[in-house]
């Protein structure tokens, strides 16, 4: 149960908590390894879980397939989204993946009609600020990540979602659950001896941007 409340406090499950709470609701969610299906059900248990990724062998196991009612497997960049249903989402979940694409413009515009009428998508990613942070183990600075192509903006992305959406948030992310955490999880590496990671370190410094919408 503490860890299900937990995961409920991340930007991203708050965003959806907000909009369902524990309502059904069809999720897409881009950019679905690391386990993300179980931590979604888990939070979530009556999402409609439909994950995409480039390889869906990307840390998950028979456990999280045994919950996905769909995964597509896609290269995003070619921009080919015909296997997934148009106006079939309520909400499109796209947390740090265009910094790794460098159409994500085009990405963004092709999954819009995935969509509901009234659904809302979750844009975050590193911002600009991130270019001139120190550079960390676990990524402070966007080039810590080698495979960071491209460099987005709220402004830029506000403009592609245009008149199709009403925004209701576009900025740098910051989270008061996280800023407040953020000395027990520092002292936590200490325990464990583990190197401390640039995440931690993000709400403080305003890493990353995000854009969250709702589809008219």
């Amino acid at each position: 149960m503490f860890v299900k409340y937990l995961q409920k406090l991340t930007p991203k499950c708050l965003r959806i908590n907000n909009c369902f709470g524990q309502n059904p609701f069809i999720l897409l969610d881009i950019g679905a390894g690391n386990h993300s299906c179980s931590k979604y059900k888990n939070a979530f248990p009556n999402c409609e879980y439909h994950g995409v990724d480039l390889d869906k062998n990307y840390n998950n196991d028979e456990n999280d397939f045994s919950l996905m009612k769909a995964f597509y497997e896609m290269d995003l960049t070619l921009l080919d989204f015909s296997s997934i249903p148009n106006n079939y989402f309520d909400f499109i979940m796209m947390a740090h993946i265009i910094e790794h694409l460098h159409n994500g413009d085009k990405v963004i515009e092709g999954l819009i009609p995935k969509l509901k009428s009234g659904g809302y998508i979750y844009i975050e990613y590193p911002g600009i600020k991130s270019t001139k942070l120190p550079s960390m183990y676990g990524s402070l600075n966007f080039y810590d990540d080698d495979t960071h192509v491209r460099i987005y903006s709220y402004s830029e992305i506000s403009k592609i979602l245009n008149s199709q959406f009403q925004i209701i948030k576009a900025g740098t992310r910051r989270n008061l659950i996280f800023l407040l955490a953020m000395p027990f999880r520092i002292l936590l590496k200490l325990i464990q001896f583990k190197k401390q990671e640039g995440s931690t370190f993000w709400d403080l410094f305003g890493f990353a941007e995000l854009v969250f919408a709702r589809k008219k």
